[in-house]
């Protein structure tokens, strides 16, 4: 009887996609496509061009072809997310920006994370910044939240993460709506994080998932706009889900500062032209979860 070859093994289907955003930074990209496209996970890789004008979309088809690229045609902001996760088949996340991957093993980790705790919404990763790896100082911040550990999580409790290190469970993720609009950029992710606590998934520090973030610039300079836009979305934040004394006081705080500060001018100016479709979203978060987000503002 002639010998037959063993039927091949199926291959497991992937358990984490990486959505990656971008927007006129070609090489940059590419040199982070590099490092992804040659991780052990072998992941699915969606790239959002969010409205590129240096052909990022056909620098990345033509080198990578197994990497989809999505072109909404114009700029989404952290939507380009959310429009990204909606596209991959994956049953977790993980996020990217064109400076930012994540070391070999994580995706792994991050799959077992998951499955061992199935409240378990986002993981926020441990982030090695630059060429020396230093450790991003939000680390420290993050494991020491004063909303503790709860026993079905993984690590800390937290209401924030860093957008270009963190794991999201995709339903959850979808559930929650994903990054809000409204937002754009600049600390989006603290209202993601109350919109999924608010719908009862965890959100946790997990210091065993471990990204990479090169940015630019010297020093650790914030991007130009940055200041003004982390202020702008903080007051937005506050009007879309906080009490309605809380927003009023925030509001009068930064008008206060803007009559001295150009970069509260700017954020203050910016947020009153957001306001109103702010207002048509507004759904304040529910009690239980407004008073951890107090708890975060007072400390321990």
């Amino acid at each position: 009887m002639p010998d037959t070859a063993p039927a091949p093994v199926p291959r497991a289907a992937p358990q984490v996609g990486i959505v990656m955003i971008t927007r006129d930074r070609r090489e940059r990209l590419l040199a982070t496509l590099e490092r992804v496209t040659r991780l052990p996970e072998d992941p699915p890789v969606v790239v959002v061009d969010n409205g590129s004008t240096d052909g990022t979309a056909d620098a990345v088809r033509a080198r990578f072809p197994s990497v989809r690229v999505l072109t909404p045609g114009r700029n989404l902001g952290a939507v380009g997310r959310t429009y990204g996760a909606a596209a991959l088949g994956t049953p977790l996340v993980a996020f990217s920006d064109d400076d930012s991957w994540w070391e070999p093993g994580a995706l792994s980790r991050a799959a077992e994370l998951f499955a061992a705790h199935p409240r378990l919404g986002l993981a926020a990763a441990s982030t090695l910044v630059g060429t020396e790896a230093d450790a991003d100082p939000l680390n420290a911040v993050l494991a020491a939240s004063p909303l503790g550990h709860e026993p079905d999580l993984p690590g800390p409790s937290v209401l924030g993460f860093l957008g270009c290190a963190a794991v999201a469970r995709r339903d959850a993720f979808l559930e929650a709506g994903g990054y809000h609009p409204v937002l754009h950029f600049g600390a989006e992710e603290t209202l993601l994080a109350m919109d999924l606590d608010a719908r009862g998934w965890g959100v946790a520090y997990c210091p065993a998932l471990v990204a990479r973030h090169e940015p630019d610039g010297a020093g650790g300079a914030p991007r130009p706009g940055r200041t003004a836009r982390v202020r702008r979305n903080a007051l937005l934040t506050a009007w879309l889900r906080r009490p309605l004394r809380h927003a009023l006081a925030h509001t009068a705080r930064l008008a206060l500062d803007s009559r001295t500060d150009p970069e509260a001018r700017l954020a203050l100016t910016e947020a009153v032209r957001r306001l109103p479709a702010a207002l048509a979203r507004r759904q304040p978060l529910p009690r239980p979860v407004e008073r951890r987000v107090r708890r975060l503002e007072t400390g321990p």
